[in-house]
């Protein structure tokens, strides 16, 4: 029984002495994060359009099929390609039962409206767009959204940048603390960041007789109009960490 529990206790003893002789030393490493950003003029202009029916002294209500027509003939007298051109949405409201308790009208008198969103790449072109809409039938008009066209290509080229930026400081880090920098153990890519408008700022415009812009007008700084008056730009963002071993 002696002999057994003493076999044992230098099997134990032999395989401690083996695992504490394969420990590896801990790899000393730096993480660091590397950035890059850039500004750009959005060259996506999205714009929605409102139209609806209305009725016209001498003519009666002028219909939502007369309205389209009109509008996308508008559009094209500008340049604009139908393929730039979406339908958003399109309902009626029937406002008959407020007008019979009011004028004791009994004939129903639904207006149909239809939403149109427009792709545009200037100012210019927009301004161009608000002088051919029909100003009755256009209940509204603003902007949607911006965007830019090689987007995919810009987030590739930064991501790029960002690493180099990591292994630039990584390298200043450690010849501060006479280390040297060994290769990448682990590269990992933070959710990307665009900054765009904040939608309480998008700029609106009415069409009609009074025409007017809302918001903040520190959004308009680029795609100058004939006025020196454009969109923001766009701030792309990027980041990743990046950890490297010390040699």
């Amino acid at each position: 029984m002696k002999k057994s529990i003493f076999i044992t206790c230098v099997l134990l003893a032999t395989a401690f002495t083996l695992t504490a002789q394969n420990v590896t030393p801990t790899q000393k490493s730096i993480t660091v994060t590397g950035v890059a950003e850039t500004e750009v003029v959005p060259d996506e202009i999205y714009v929605q359009v409102d139209l609806r029916e209305y009725d016209k002294k001498g003519f009666g209500k002028i219909g939502i099929d007369s309205i389209k027509r009109n509008f996308l003939a508008a559009c094209r007298s500008i340049g604009l390609p139908d393929s730039t051109i979406t339908l958003q949405a399109y309902q009626g409201y029937d406002n008959s039962y407020w007008l019979m308790r009011k004028t004791r009208k009994k004939d129903p008198d639904l207006k149909a409206s239809i939403s149109y969103t427009i792709k545009l790449s200037t100012v210019k072109t927009m301004d161009a767009l608000v002088d051919v809409l029909d100003d009755e039938a256009t209940q509204n008009f603003f902007i949607a959204k911006v965007d830019y066209s090689k987007a995919t290509e810009l987030k590739k080229q930064l991501k790029i940048s960002a690493i180099k930026a990591a292994k630039a400081k990584a390298i200043y880090l450690t010849e501060a603390i006479d280390e040297h920098l060994g290769g990448a153990v682990t590269i990992t890519d933070i959710e990307d960041r665009v900054t765009a408008y904040d939608n309480s700022y998008i700029a609106q415009t009415r069409v009609g007789a009074n025409v007017n812009y809302r918001g903040n007008t520190s959004y308009f700084q680029s795609i100058p109009d004939d006025n020196g008056i454009g969109f923001k730009k766009l701030k792309f963002q990027f980041q990743v960490n990046v950890e490297f071993a010390l040699q």
